[in-house]
């Protein structure tokens, strides 16, 4: 099984969205705004095509197994992240939709990993580990010393691969109501 990481196009919107949907969850009605399935696909379909915000294929790396996009990782910069949460604010606010407060994630010197998902068919085989793997190289390339996330208190098995992986808990953290955890491994 040959596994190549390559950065997102914007022709990758149809294998990227559902996985980014399927990682978030509810977190996607609350960033597009809508709450019919197709229109939240719709929107984040366009917020991926688009360069300004968190879920931009720029920020978007895709794992494939023979053309197949077996997962997905979304980071950006830590510092980067109050414009790219201005600019998903002032998007809502362009389709006329009550834009939500936006939780910050990130902190300044951290290299933020938003999302991972590996798609139903490929989970088991390291997809993700892989994907981890990949993104401390990238990190060490740019100069970070710091890789974090945010990961829900309630999900052991992600907990422990990321403990697994090296993170460590160094706070706890609160997006949008609901506990997480804000996980730091130092590299």
């Amino acid at each position: 099984m040959s596994i190549q990481i390559r950065p997102a196009q914007p022709t990758d919107a149809d294998k990227a969205v559902p996985l980014i949907i399927d990682a978030i969850g509810h977190i996607a009605n609350r960033l597009t705004g809508a709450n019919e399935e197709i229109v939240v696909t719709e929107r984040l379909t366009e917020l991926f095509i688009r360069t300004d915000n968190r879920h931009s294929y720029l920020n978007t790396y895709i794992a494939e197994i023979n053309g197949n996009a077996a997962g997905i990782i979304v980071l950006y910069p830590g510092e980067d992240a109050p414009v790219l949460d201005r600019n998903l604010t002032n998007w809502l606010m362009e389709k006329g939709v009550a834009a939500p407060e936006i939780d910050a994630e990130s902190l300044l010197g951290e290299l933020y990993i938003d999302t991972v998902c590996i798609d139903p068919t490929f989970r088991g085989q390291g997809i993700g580990t892989q994907l981890f793997n990949f993104v401390e190289e990238l990190a060490k390339q740019q100069g970070y010393t710091r890789l974090a996330l945010n990961v829900e208190t309630q999900k052991e098995p992600a907990l422990r691969l990321y403990k697994r992986l090296g993170y460590e808990i160094v706070s706890p953290w609160t997006i949008i109501g609901e506990p997480f955890y804000h996980m730091v491994k130092m590299i």
